[in-house]
């Protein structure tokens, strides 16, 4: 019989972990208590590169993962806009023109562009919710099952080792492995499982609907507003006629639900000001959605992917930071190697071992609802 695994989370890591492990003829149950790419994975900005991680340990998993995406994408029809792009990078200054510099067609004269980050052979972008929505269908095509509900906790066998997972409303999905990729949520899993923390980082964008008035590309700008402070502006041309920009973070408090996700008070008016003045373009297009959502982030920015130690059965894949979308589907492929064979056999987990940092203290989440 084949391997059940449960997958605790419906983002892209999730959904890339059940996608391998379908293809390897196990099957995945994922269990997202929201909705799939409700969060980060159906939010963020979708931008590929293949060596922007050079000389970091992420490097041969990101480089892994760009090709993966390229392949995925031929192999199973492209539903989720993939498509290379030129990128790069410039500064602004709010109301002032940049003169003598390049500029783009599509963007104002306050904006000069200073170099290029990357090339059709090394940048390219995905729509984050259809890329992540898209791979779980495909998933379920290869025996994968999609279940709503809230873990809890962990079902154990009297030895210890996994056995399942205890739902909020009493029932329990048994399974011959465990996965935790919750995104920034896994820090609720520290109450069954011995991790160490996993936090939110907060950021706001937008989605502007263009038409073919932006071409394909990136822009990773430096802007510096009226009042002196400096801003980085991100801005993506998607396949679909839209403009995705982002340039505002915090770190506002993670709400238990996902769906109660919130913008900061007066964020999008800033951002969409931003995207007004740097582009004729976006000031001409209506916006057509206005997020936000948190990132996974780790203590040393390295994502968390491996066996939980002492824990037979357990796994988790979550932390990857600004990456999430790129590493998905290589953190998937390592992932399902790992379990169904024992070892990964593309990408060296070591450096991303969960026990390489010191375990978060549950009662630190006093007060959070169990």
């Amino acid at each position: 019989m084949a391997q059940r695994i449960v997958i605790c989370g419906g983002g892209a890591i999730g959904v890339a972990i059940a996608y391998f492990l379908a293809r390897g003829g196990a099957r995945p149950i994922v269990i997202e208590r929201h909705e799939v790419a409700g969060s980060a994975s159906g939010k963020s900005g979708g931008f590929l590169a293949l060596d922007w991680c050079r000389g970091t340990a992420l490097d041969p998993l990101a480089r892994r993962s760009f090709v993966l995406h390229a392949e995925l994408a031929d192999a199973l029809g492209n539903p989720w806009g993939y498509r290379r792009l030129q990128t790069y990078a410039g500064w602004a200054v709010e109301n002032e023109a940049a003169r003598g510099a390049k500029r783009q067609p599509w963007l104002s004269e306050q904006v000069a562009i200073t170099g290029r980050l990357g090339s059709p052979q090394t940048t390219a972008l995905v729509e984050p919710r259809a890329f992540t929505t898209g791979l779980m269908r495909a998933a379920e095509a290869l025996g994968a099952e999609l279940r709503h509900g809230t873990v809890v906790d962990l079902a154990r066998q009297p030895n210890g080792a996994v056995a399942g997972v205890a739902l909020e409303d009493g029932e329990i999905v048994e399974g011959d492995a465990v996965v935790i990729a919750m995104g920034p949520w896994s820090i609720l899993a520290t109450r069954w499982l011995p991790l160490p923390a996993v936090y939110g980082y907060k950021g706001h964008s937008l989605i502007f609907r263009t038409g073919d008035a932006v071409p394909a590309e990136a822009l990773f700008l430096e802007y510096q507003e009226a009042n002196g402070e400096v801003l980085t502006p991100e801005v993506f041309a998607r396949a679909d006629g839209t403009v995705w920009a982002c340039a505002i973070s915090s770190t506002d408090t993670l709400p238990i639900d996902p769906a109660k996700v919130a913008p900061d008070d007066g964020a999008h008016d800033r951002l969409e000001a931003l995207c007004r003045a740097i582009s004729p373009a976006l000031a001409a297009a209506p916006v057509i959605a206005r997020q936000a959502c948190f990132r996974p982030v780790t203590e040393d920015s390295l994502p968390l992917i491996g066996a939980v130690a002492g824990v037979d059965g357990a796994y988790v894949a979550s932390g990857h930071n600004v990456w999430g979308m790129l590493n998905a589907p290589a953190t998937g492929e390592a992932m399902a190697e790992l379990i169904l064979d024992g070892e990964a056999r593309q990408i060296d987990l070591a450096r991303f071992a969960p026990d390489r940092l010191r375990r978060f203290d549950p009662a630190q989440l006093r007060g959070v609802p169990a």
